[in-house]
C-alpha cells in the first residue's frame, strides 16, 4: 500500500473547498501548488484511482469519481453520434 503523501492530501483538501475563495481555480492552484492546470489534473485523476485517496477522504474522491465517469460517458456517446450522424448531413440526403 502506497502511502498518500503530503501534496496528495493537500490536493484532495483543495479539492473539498476550492470554491470557497474568490479567486479562479487555475490561480489558486498556480499559487498553492506550484503547477499549471494541466499538471494539476493530471495528479489528481491518478489520485482518484488510488484507494488509499479515498481512505484519506471518500466523500470527495467519490464525487470526483462521479463527476469523471459522467464526462467521459458524454464524451463516448459525443462521439457515437459524430460516427453515427457525420458533421454537415442534414439527414435529407437521397
Amino acid at each position: 500500500m502506497v502511502e498518500l503523501t503530503e501534496r496528495d492530501r493537500a490536493i484532495l483538501d483543495f479539492e473539498r473547498s476550492w470554491w470557497t475563495n474568490d479567486a479562479p481555480k487555475d490561480q489558486q492552484v498556480q499559487e498553492r501548488f506550484e503547477l499549471s492546470l494541466t499538471r494539476y489534473y493530471q495528479l489528481l485523476v491518478e489520485l482518484l484511482d488510488m484507494p488509499e485517496a479515498a481512505l484519506y477522504d471518500p466523500l470527495v474522491v467519490r464525487r470526483l469519481q462521479r463527476q469523471r465517469d459522467r464526462r467521459r460517458q458524454a464524451r463516448r456517446e459525443s462521439m457515437i453520434d459524430e460516427t453515427v450522424t457525420p458533421t454537415g448531413s442534414t439527414g435529407d440526403e437521397t
